[in-house]
């Protein structure tokens, strides 16, 4: 009979995992344990999921020792009447604004209404502990620690007026059309709503019964200009990418190059090691496969050396990715007389061919988990003879859209000189239109810019050996140039950049701010012209701003009120009237004040959290740019 009698509290995974870590303390103290096999057979855990739940145990342990000293003291209750008042507050926001709080699979979503009372309430109870505060609104502790953070602990803002309360409208008489009482419903609803818009749908075809699909809500909110829904962008048009079909010639004419990131477990500890791979385009065989730590030139020119010795030869032209450590002289080098080919960027359909093997390979390679002493060597090595086993069965797989035949017989088919000439010429003339496109970049440089990217790109430690990237950056405009390097020194200096990111990056920022830019200049000039005109869509904005200026007795009472309506804003034009009047109420200080009470709006902009991180950023800018200009 088994010693337990009951069965065990836990789960065999937990079980495992306790083990599994007590065996790890045990053999710094020499003590005898039983094998991790001996432990994973006994208690039936899975050994991904084991190691998880022993590493989870040991980062736990440090915990469990108290520091020395009496036991802390009991928590004194909040006063009752203080949690009740705090509750009746966040009661009648809910109650007057519905949609403002939406709970969905035990996960709540907070409007920004909710967010701003929660910060005001705040404000007005600083005394009371945290944790007694978020208990009294009925908020996560962290939750409420993220808001406050984010709006770097400011005082509570006032919110906008109220909208209209939400209800049915009232019918003018009984002749009034049935279609346009439900559009007025819908309209009410709208105003007093502080959700998302899904979620409003919903709303009004469970409370206010009406049958009408997301669409047709959406459709009767532009119309009458109440919502206006955010339309995709048009796709970037390159002159350096092929338009239309991948272009393929015949086997050995083109290989296409990449890597990806494979996760090796060694003893319960994560490792990261880089996959390259190179497939022919033709075929879609796998002609050459190593792995290396990371993602360089080295390992470009490792594929390439595996390539010949798989094939014999090198391909007419190999497709790489923009990434820096792909344009090296030392994969120049190994490339020899093979024509290198850039991908289009945006385009992943570019790189199909070897995105699918590796598509295959996490579908058919299980984890890869060893227990070892020597984790960083034996990761490569167990990491490139899986891929290697995995790769040769594929080319040896029969495949169904070529007839039955393999990717190795479509790689030996013969090829005759006319075919190999052609796509040497075509590929040839792809290479030459490139490099017109570049030098013509190149020629229509200024000096000055240049210099300023050469500067950035040595400080930033940023890679483009070939200048491919700076030419591009320097078609735009020195204003946005300088704010993209702006943005990524600051990224970089926050810890906030994406893993990866190189000087790519950065010209994706240039093109982002550029177009914010021309989109700004664009809606100034309309302002203007539309203010000049009296226009009836401006008139209640002017005089909405001109009530908030002659009513405010102090500067930072009537911004943070011009604040307020600009992040309140639904249409375009309207946040930039009151990011003129915001600019033109501290256009005329001193340079101290104007300061302050610029961090101010700041600060109040990052606090709207019903608008997206992105948006907020782009109103900020803004302001600064309108406020000190370089130009």
């Amino acid at each position: 009979m088994h010693v337990l009698q009951d069965p065990p509290a836990v789960s065999p995974n937990v079980t495992a995992g306790v083990l599994l870590c007590a065996r790890s303390v045990g053999e710094q103290l020499t003590l005898p344990f039983p094998s991790v096999g001996e432990i994973l057979s006994a208690t039936s855990a899975t050994r991904s999921r084991a190691y998880e739940v022993a590493r989870e145990i040991r980062e736990l342990l440090p915990a469990l020792a108290r520091s020395p000293g009496r036991p802390r003291e009991g928590r004194v209750p909040a006063p009752a009447d203080e949690i009740a008042e705090l509750r009746g507050e966040v009661l009648g926001l809910v109650m007057k604004h519905p949609g403002c709080v939406q709970v969905r699979a035990e996960r709540a979503r907070y409007g920004e209404r909710f967010r701003r009372l929660v910060l005001e309430l705040r404000a007005g109870h600083v005394e009371l502990p945290l944790s007694d505060f978020a208990e009294a609104i009925c908020v996560p502790l962290g939750t409420v620690q993220d808001w406050l953070s984010a709006s770097g602990q400011v005082a509570a803002e006032q919110d906008a007026p109220a909208a209209p309360a939400a209800g049915a409208s009232e019918h003018a008489g009984s002749e009034q059309d049935a279609e346009q009482a439900r559009i007025e419903t819908v309209l009410c609803a709208w105003r007093a709503w502080s959700g998302a818009f899904g979620a409003f749908c919903e709303h009004v075809r469970t409370e206010h019964r009406l049958d009408l699909g997301n669409t047709m809500i959406a459709s009767i909110l532009f119309a009458h200009g109440e919502r206006t829904p955010v339309r995709r962008g048009r796709r970037h048009r390159d002159e350096q990418a092929l338009r239309g079909a991948f272009e393929t010639f015949f086997p050995g004419a083109q290989w296409v190059l990449d890597g990806k990131t494979l996760e090796v477990v060694i003893d319960g500890e994560v490792l990261h090691v880089n996959l390259e791979l190179a497939v022919d385009a033709a075929s879609d065989a796998a002609v050459g496969v190593t792995v290396r730590d990371e993602e360089d030139s080295k390992a470009v020119t490792e594929a390439l050396a595996s390539g010949v010795q798989t094939t014999g030869e090198l391909p007419v032209a190999a497709l790489l990715d923009n990434r820096p450590s792909n344009h090296t002289p030392e994969v120049d080098a190994a490339l020899g007389e093979t024509m290198r080919i850039r991908a289009t960027p945006g385009r992943a359909q570019n790189k199909a061919h070897v995105e699918g093997a590796f598509g295959l390979f996490a579908q058919k390679v299980p984890p890869i988990e060893v227990d070892t002493r020597e984790p960083r060597a034996l990761a490569r090595t167990l990491a490139l003879l899986v891929a290697t086993t995995f790769l040769r069965a594929l080319n040896r797989a029969p495949r169904r859209d070529r007839g039955g035949r393999t990717r190795a017989d479509l790689y030996a088919q013969t090829v005759t000189p006319q075919e190999r000439e052609a796509a040497r010429q075509a590929l040839q003339e792809r290479l030459r239109k490139q490099e017109l496109a570049r030098q013509t970049r190149v020629a229509r440089q200024d000096p000055i810019v240049a210099a300023l990217l050469d500067d950035a790109f040595a400080r930033l430690e940023l890679l483009d050996p070939e200048r491919h990237l700076r030419d591009a950056i320097a078609c735009y405009l020195p204003d946005s140039i300088v704010d993209a390097i702006a943005i990524f020194d600051g990224k970089r200096r926050a810890g906030t950049l994406p893993a990866g990111a190189d000087a790519r990056y950065l010209l994706g920022i240039a093109r982002n701010v550029q177009h914010v830019h021309e989109a700004d200049a664009i809606t100034e000039a309309l302002l203007r012209e539309r203010l000049g005109a009296r226009d009836r869509l401006l008139q209640p904005l002017a005089q909405d701003r001109d009530r908030i200026l002659a009513g405010a007795a102090d500067p930072d009472v009537a911004l943070d009120a011009l604040v307020d309506r600009l992040v309140c804003s639904e249409r375009t034009v309207d946040r930039h009237f009151w990011l003129d009047a915001a600019a033109c109420l501290l256009a005329p200080m001193d340079d101290d004040p104007r300061r302050s009470l610029a961090r101010r709006a700041a600060q109040r902009i990052h606090a709207a959290f019903r608008l997206g991180i992105g948006d907020r950023d782009r109103l900020v800018r803004s302001l600064l740019r309108r406020l000190w200009p370089l130009s």
